[in-house]
């Protein structure tokens, strides 16, 4: 009996036909992923080298209480030196170097700052195979730096290398406290936040929004699934970007949000990918509809959401939970974990919520949205010369009943 041959695809390549096989495939996929670490290392290891000049200059101007010794206007000084000795260089201005004290000033003036940078590296789990690589090339970096003490110097954090220079800008300039901006270099380094989406997320005060929603997940999920679905959560979704008429009902809503379909993700957060809207489920012959249908690639489980344009009332959490048990059933997976509902309505009572929730055994959480934009009066009355269109038809057609 012969023995089975493995088959090969055959391809062209520089004009020479060659068949390849399973070990190639093996092989070409490490190299490919080995060069993709080497420049992930590379990106990572100039941009920590970069971030450490940045926050020595930082502390230099607030160690040497550069002001003090050398006059109000040093720091524009400094960066007509620094131009003038490297003209090719960006990032010297003056404004730069403001944003640079800034920096360091904003986290070496908290007491705690030690811990929470401790506590952080830990959440981030350094020990994973990726940020443990490039997490020594950046301690390579630092430990490389003969660091000169000054005073009570704070020592470069490792995990502020993971984060681009201007993403650390913007969260310094719009965070109150510490705690809220370590919250959201956690969230750039973990969901590879660009600095528009980075935008959006501290324009929705996030920090104080996210996991807020009430939910029975602690109860439902286990521990670290119903954390994880807890923080993804919000208890008030920003749809800005939807504008409806007065009195509009679930559809008008389900019909906007489907058409700003990108906002909406945006507004959902990271992980959440669409299925579809009106998904049809059969159950004993009849058919139901779920309003949308999401699936959380982390969490890696279906979200059904329900919307509803009034406040909550105790049959949507029976109707939700109905919706649940049917994704669970008929579309989860074995190697999927089970299902969480979310209902969005115009408002809620926190009672209410608890008390419908009590006794179902499934994960769902309720939460709230608002600033929709009504459509203007104005922009449904008809225009001016709509108006005079209307006149001239009406004097046209009195004319022609005086003539018959």
């Amino acid at each position: 009996m012969c023995e089975k041959k493995e088959k090969r695809t055959p391809i062209v390549v520089s004009s020479h036909d060659i068949q390849l096989d399973s070990n190639y495939v093996k092989w070409i996929y490490d190299v490919k992923q080995r060069f993709r670490n080497t420049q992930i290392k590379a990106a990572v290891k100039i941009n920590s080298e970069q971030l450490l000049f940045n926050w020595q200059m930082g502390r230099d101007l607030v160690v040497r209480k550069a002001e003090d010794t050398w006059g109000a206007g040093i720091v524009e000084q400094v960066s007509l030196d620094l131009k003038n000795e490297f003209p090719e260089t960006k990032g010297f201005s003056a404004r730069n170097l403001w944003s640079m004290k800034k920096w360091y000033s904003f986290y070496s003036g908290a007491p705690e700052f030690g811990n929470q940078i401790q506590s952080l590296t830990q959440q981030l789990d350094l020990g994973s195979i990726k940020l443990n690589q490039i997490g020594a090339e950046i301690e390579e970096i630092i430990n490389s730096e003969k660091l000169h003490q000054i005073g009570a110097e704070i020592r470069f954090p490792i995990v502020f290398g993971f984060v681009p220079w201007r993403h650390h800008v913007e969260i310094v300039n719009r965070c109150k406290t510490v705690e809220e901006a370590l919250f959201y270099v956690r969230k750039t380094i973990e969901d590879g936040l660009s600095r528009s989406a980075l935008i959006d997320i501290l324009r929705a005060d996030l920090y104080h929004n996210a996991g807020t929603a009430i939910t029975n997940f602690s109860e439902r999920l286990p521990a670290i699934q119903g954390k994880l679905a807890q923080q993804i959560i919000k208890d008030t979704y920003d749809l800005s970007f939807v504008s409806l008429p007065q009195g509009y009902d679930e559809n008008a809503l389900e019909d906007a949000l489907e058409k700003n379909i990108t906002q909406f993700l945006l507004e959902l957060g990271t992980g959440f990918a669409f299925v579809g809207r009106q998904k049809e489920i059969v159950v004993s012959g009849k058919t139901r509809k779920i309003d949308m249908l999401f699936y959380h690639i982390r969490l890696r489980c279906y979200v059904v959401i329900e919307l509803k344009a009034s406040s909550f009332e105790p049959e949507f959490a029976g109707k939700l939970n109905f919706y649940v048990n049917a994704v669970n059933e008929l579309i989860r997976t074995p190697n999927e974990n089970p299902t969480i509902g979310l209902l969005i309505c115009k408002d809620k009572n926190q009672t209410e919520v608890q008390w419908a929730f009590q006794g179902i055994q499934t994960p769902m959480g309720v939460a709230s949205y608002d600033n929709i934009k009504l459509q203007e009066i104005q922009a449904q009355l008809p225009t001016v010369e709509q108006i005079q269109q209307r006149i001239n038809q009406a004097e046209e057609e009195y004319r022609l009943s005086m003539q018959t």
